[in-house]
């Protein structure tokens, strides 16, 4: 029992699943905000992504033997918890039923998720070696805003769009943080602005908000200033349970693009940011 325990552990932290509630709120959002009604589709898009996330972070891993061998001897490879070789093949293959799961629904959504796809390869392939990697990833959000969108049987419409970007800077100015707490030296500033992205937006694309709109931004400001305290000036090792809680609060950036349309949602947002900080208590995030 102990050693399945064990091995089940392993796979939950390759897999980082305590991110999956971000995933999960990404697509609801992005299906709200491109008026989804064809439930069964969105369900489908949900497993479709997770998978896609499951084993984007599996390659992350496999990508990072080496590097992991020399800095970070506590991941599951160096530390013989499972083989590279494993590790290869359950990401390769869930990347693969993901993509074939999302192209069931359709020639776009099935162009999109490849595109995202290719993102997620590159990125896993590249970014210990290019400061340009945070947005990489951050286009692999974007682009699983557009996929989760086009599911929902319509165009996908400005909304989507000028969110999902707001979304994307959040998540490049997140990554450059996140690179800090790996490296030595002081955490920078300028990252801290594109956090603000998805404030502004939620402001300039809904020009008559209601009163759960401003609420919903006003946490979404509170958690990010929780996350950042004192985070300027201190030492990268000091960073973690920061980015860990700004991962956590895409779940809000999410629920404060949609507060209009999310009539019954809310609780769907709330609980999905309560289920990210509980699984970080148990699956390392980073």
């Amino acid at each position: 029992m102990a050693t399945a325990f064990s091995q089940l552990r392993t796979l939950l932290v390759l897999g980082r699943v305590s991110n999956l509630p971000t995933i999960w709120s990404n697509c609801l959002a992005a299906w709200l905000l491109n008026g989804g009604q064809a439930w069964k589709m969105f369900y489908v898009t949900v497993v479709g992504t997770t998978l896609l996330y499951i084993g984007g972070m599996f390659l992350n891993d496999a990508f990072d033997t080496q590097f992991d061998c020399q800095f970070r001897k506590e991941r599951p490879i160096p530390s013989g918890q499972i083989t590279a070789r494993a590790v290869w093949l359950i990401g390769w293959s869930l990347l693969l039923f993901g993509w074939l799961l999302l192209s069931s629904l359709g020639l776009s959504v099935s162009l999109l998720a490849l595109l995202l796809v290719g993102s997620i390869v590159l990125y896993d392939a590249v970014h210990k070696r290019t400061i340009f990697a945070p947005f990489i990833m951050a286009a692999c959000r974007f682009l699983l805003y557009l996929v989760a969108a086009s599911a929902a049987l319509h165009a996908v419409n400005d909304a989507v769009v000028w969110h999902g970007l707001a979304l994307a800077a959040y998540i490049a100015g997140l990554s450059y943080l996140a690179r800090s707490e790996s490296g030595q030296g002081i955490a920078s500033r300028w990252p801290l602005l594109l956090l603000l992205a998805p404030l502004v937006a939620s402001v300039t694309t809904t020009p008559h908000r209601d009163a759960i709109s401003w609420i919903a931004s006003a946490i979404l400001i509170a958690w990010m200033l929780w996350c950042l305290r004192g985070i300027v000036g201190r030492v990268a090792q000091f960073i973690g349970k920061s980015v860990a809680g700004l991962l956590a609060g895409i779940v809000l950036v999410d629920w404060a693009a949609v507060p209009r349309m999310a009539d019954g949602f809310t609780p769907v947002f709330i609980g999905l940011f309560v289920l990210a900080l509980i699984l970080q208590r148990k699956i390392p995030a980073t």
